[in-house]
């Protein structure tokens, strides 16, 4: 009703003109002065319109033009659809723009594609999985994008209950797990996720299982073949009796080391396990390792012991007795007759660090980032010759790992190996009084 009554009133008003018009003036002067009145009102209102469409096609949205009567309710109704709509546009671009921000912070993959299967949009996560170009690549089919056969058959067939486990196009080490996910009007989302450590993690799992079995597998054989011989022995010599029991008890003490290590893993591993600081009197640890090396290698070796302070460590003396002594072992153990072995404890590149060099054969540089996964060997023959159990720099890793420490691996053929444990500024430990010189033995 507010807005009838400005035209009602306007042709009211002229009505009641052209009604005195016609008393004092006669009815054909009236009936122009009424055309006349309409034609006007017509005239104006058809105006407004032009003015109207003339505004919504190229005018200014943030002035609305001016007008009276009941076209300027019409603007200003209208100026006020334009506020709400440019504050709903504006909220929805704020939310857009957010979940813009959070898909491309998102380290999963993220590929919008319409009902034809062409790319709408993708985030910075799969241009790194599936190397999209956000130039060349929007509205092109994906199937021309990533050309694998699993590919295309994942998705023309439309069942997508089940990720698929894939290469990446562009990063033949990637490996990835990608789902298409359907919504709104046949439209899809492919998510990618990187999974090659996980991958890893789980082929390291299975050679595990298949390493464990192997290692113990061995040792079983050879002392249940020497038991089926007792048993079919009606009678044996006792220096035969004696021989075999000797190699039966190398075989048990071989799976007696084994499962002490996986045992060892298996605690280091344990989140239950919580690392107890306490400080551990490093010199009174590392003069304990260089006997421990003195008595393994019998005089073969040629081994010093360099101490350039008396530092020590926050730390679990157990643990790093063990993993410090794995050092010290594979060094007498792998270093020739009449070889070199040099143990030092000081400073290097701002970190305490416990070294132990050998003149040994040294490890070719492909084996070195490998050396400390388990039963990883460089000479598997070798390994268990000289009675390693291929867990030993496993459990230096993990030692070390709990104590924010790092194992640094220095090596060429023919030139030895360098194992250096550098432990950072916070374990240390100073004490009120350093040896001014350095301990050599």
């Amino acid at each position: 009703m507010d807005f009838w009554w400005r035209p009602v009133l306007a042709l009211s008003a002229l009505l009641f003109v052209t009604l005195v018009a016609a008393l004092f003036w006669g009815g054909l002067l009236a009936l122009w002065l009424l055309v006349a009145g309409l034609l006007a009102y017509i005239g104006y209102n058809l105006r407004q319109m032009a003015v109207l469409v003339a505004w919504l096609a190229h005018g200014d949205r943030s002035r609305i033009p001016t007008a009276s009567g009941a076209w300027d309710d019409i603007f200003y109704g209208l100026d006020r659809m334009l506020r709400r709509q440019k504050r709903s546009t504006a909220k929805i671009s704020a939310v857009l723009e957010r979940f813009e921000h959070a898909a491309q912070a998102i380290p999963d993959g993220i590929v919008m594609l319409n009902g034809n299967d062409q790319i709408d949009w993708f985030n910075p996560a799969a241009t790194r999985h599936f190397g999209l170009d956000d130039n060349a690549d929007r509205g092109q089919f994906i199937g021309y994008l990533i050309r694998q056969v699993a590919f295309a058959d994942y998705l023309t067939s439309h069942n997508y209950s089940e990720p698929l486990v894939m290469k990446s196009p562009t990063h033949k080490e990637l490996t990835l797990s990608v789902q298409m996910v359907p919504f709104g009007d046949k439209q899809k989302m492919l998510i990618s996720r990187d999974v090659t450590q996980l991958e890893l993690v789980e082929a390291m799992r299975r050679d595990f299982v298949a390493n464990v079995s192997h290692e113990l597998r061995t040792p079983l054989t050879v002392v249940g073949g020497f038991l089926e011989t007792f048993l079919d022995m009606p009678s044996i010599n006792q220096v035969d009796f004696h021989k075999y029991c000797d190699l039966m008890q190398q075989q048990t003490e071989r799976m007696r080391r084994l499962i002490d290590d996986l045992l060892a893993l298996s605690r280091l591993e344990s989140a239950q396990n919580k690392l107890l600081d306490a400080p551990v009197d490093m010199t009174a640890l590392i003069q304990s390792l260089y006997q421990d090396a003195q008595s393994l290698s019998a005089g073969r070796h040629q081994i010093t012991l360099t101490l350039e302070n008396a530092d020590n460590i926050m730390g679990n003396v157990d643990e790093l007795s063990s993993a410090l002594g794995n050092l010290v072992s594979n060094a007498v153990r792998y270093t020739p007759v009449d070889g070199v072995i040099d143990l030092h404890w000081g400073w290097h590149n701002r970190q305490l660090c416990f070294s132990v060099r050998d003149s040994g054969e040294g490890i070719d540089a492909h084996h070195i980032p490998r050396l400390t996964e388990r039963f990883y060997r460089v000479d598997r023959g070798r390994s268990r010759e000289t009675g390693g159990t291929g867990l030993g720099l496993a459990i230096v890793k993990h030692v070390l790992t709990r104590h924010q420490a790092r194992l640094v691996i220095e090596s060429k053929v023919g030139h030895g190996s360098c194992f250096r444990a550098c432990f950072p500024k916070t374990r240390v430990v100073k004490i009120a009084v350093a040896p001014t010189s350095p301990l050599i033995h």
